[in-house]
């Protein structure tokens, strides 16, 4: 999937050049615009089973496919601040954000409406509220946004066969699985 425009954005010339992908430049105007990766968050959600806590997608890209909860990080804030909102806006949970660590980062592309967005994903990990027993107890807790969520399931990660058999939307997800049953056992 290539990203391009045809017209240059700010004066219309059909001039505008593409450099790789990476940046588009308009000789006759000026117009310089880079192709910047975003940033986006995830978090592995888990109890002492290592039972991990995923949504089933609502939307595309990936409809029916399941992910980590999380999203896109909003301009002027932390990666930490962004899965704090995410978990709010899609699961309807608070985290403690003591309870939040730092897992890894992933690269990836998401495909959304013909436009290949590339981007840095920021894993973090949060074990079960100490008020939760299970999984399966935390998931009747939460309030899905309908939009993005259409349902929550469970599945024990503890190993590379437990990880390469999900349904997982994205391929950053599958690499920060596999992180994490190899910093866990």
């Amino acid at each position: 999937m290539k990203n391009d425009f045809k017209l240059c954005p700010i004066c219309g010339s059909k001039n505008i050049e593409n450099h790789k992908n990476r940046k588009w430049l308009c000789p006759d105007c000026g117009f310089d615009l880079y192709n910047n990766v975003a940033s986006a968050v995830g978090i592995i959600i888990y109890d002492k089973d290592r039972n991990v806590l995923f949504e089933v997608r609502a939307k595309e890209p990936r409809k029916g496919y399941i992910a980590l909860p999380g999203g896109f990080v909003d301009f002027d804030e932390s990666a930490e601040n962004a899965v704090i909102r995410e978990c709010q806006e899609e699961i309807g949970v608070e985290i403690d954000p003591e309870s939040i660590h730092f897992l890894c980062t992933n690269p990836n592309t998401y495909l959304y409406k013909n436009i290949e967005y590339k981007t840095c994903d920021i894993f973090f990990t949060a074990a079960l509220p100490p008020k939760f027993e299970s999984i399966t107890d935390f998931i009747s807790a939460l309030k899905a946004q309908e939009s993005e969520v259409s349902a929550f399931v469970t599945h024990k990660v503890n190993s590379k066969e437990d990880v390469e058999k999900l349904p997982l939307a994205f391929e950053s997800a599958r690499a920060t699985l596999l992180k994490f049953v190899q910093i866990k056992n």
